[in-house]
């Protein structure tokens, strides 16, 4: 499952470039029994199989750096919903191990293993595959040099709490459509202010929740309850 998704764009690119390292292991071989066993029918009876702890708890012993800050992730349905804050704290981790979550859970003694549980939603998927690439995607751009222009980074949707403006390029019309006349009048400080005056408008039709914990300036509070009195949307 990782192998097609961690070798292509930019992941790809910046494990060349010797700015990430992605390692994939395997439970199984951390097993210790014949049959090379990594879940077990759980204690009490119940639908499905458990994931076992000794072979997490192995996996996570030998591959730990031992040099550095190390962070130990569960994916689990169980765990914090996964951000864009979340992402940016994980990224100045030097070493990060992210466990797949599977089948019906894992021994609850797993988590004395781990340092925290992510999610990426309110809804239950087959593994903890998915989740983890969409960890792996997400904090590796925000390694120094893995995204080429830093500002595209910087301005990301979720960066600063706020949805991101609209984006637009070439040709200026499409089929009746056309870009905002601002974008294209050359005047940078204009286009700034209509940029910043659309994330606050998209945001607060699309996201307001994210608004409780946008770090605004005075500048910015103003302009959103203009927005608010003309658009009605108090």
């Amino acid at each position: 499952m990782f192998d097609s998704p961690l070798q292509e764009s930019i992941i790809h690119k910046a494990q060349e470039n010797g700015l990430i390292r992605i390692h994939i292991h395997n439970l199984r071989d951390y097993t210790e029994d014949r049959h090379r066993t990594a879940d077990d029918t759980p204690y009490g009876g119940g639908a499905g199989m458990v994931m076992k702890v000794e072979p997490i708890a192995k996996a996570v012993e030998t591959v730990t750096l031992g040099t550095g800050r190390t962070r130990t992730i569960l994916t689990t349905p169980q765990g914090e919903v996964f951000s864009q804050e979340t992402a940016q704290r994980l990224s100045r981790f030097d070493q990060l191990i992210i466990l797949c979550g599977r089948y019906e859970g894992v021994d609850e003694r797993v988590l004395s293993f781990v340092d925290e549980e992510l999610s990426l939603g309110d809804y239950v998927l087959t593994g903890g595959e998915l989740p983890s690439m969409v960890v792996i995607d997400t904090v590796a751009r925000l390694v120094d040099g893995v995204v080429g222009d830093p500002a595209s980074v910087e301005e990301d949707t979720f960066s600063n709490s706020l949805l991101k403006h609209p984006q637009y390029t070439r040709p200026n019309i499409f089929r009746g459509l056309e870009v905002p006349g601002v974008l294209v009048s050359g005047d940078h400080g204009r286009v700034r202010e209509w940029r910043k005056t659309e994330s606050l408008k998209k945001t607060l039709r699309r996201r307001p929740d994210l608004l409780e914990q946008a770090e605004l300036s005075e500048e910015d509070k103003k302009l959103l309850e203009y927005i608010k009195k003309s658009e009605k949307l108090e």
